[in-house]
């Protein structure tokens, strides 16, 4: 079965996602895989724009934009939960 959303066919849950959200997700939360310290502050400038221009939007009366600025700032905080659940666990060592 195939899946389209705005007459684009989405390959994947996360591609429907953020065709359907129009927010790429890994743009604000950060993808999963490491990145290096001039490719996360490469997005994050990237993203900081899109926030800004989303936000302004929003004020500016458009109601899918504003909802899409709530969206994206709210990924912005879930960067650690994410990180800590692929791995990065504490208090998962034996003890001495």
């Amino acid at each position: 079965m195939r899946t389209y959303v705005a007459g684009q066919e989405a390959s994947d849950e996360r591609e429907f996602a953020e065709l359907a959200l129009g927010i790429d997700v890994d743009l604000f939360r950060g993808p999963l895989k490491l990145e290096t310290d001039k490719e996360r502050r490469a997005r994050k400038d990237v993203a900081r724009e899109v926030l800004r221009e989303l936000r302004e939007l929003g004020e500016a009366g458009d109601e899918v934009a504003g909802w899409d600025a709530l969206y994206a700032d709210a990924l912005t905080r879930t960067v650690p939960f994410l990180r800590a659940a692929h791995g990065r666990r504490s208090g998962t060592e034996e003890a001495a």
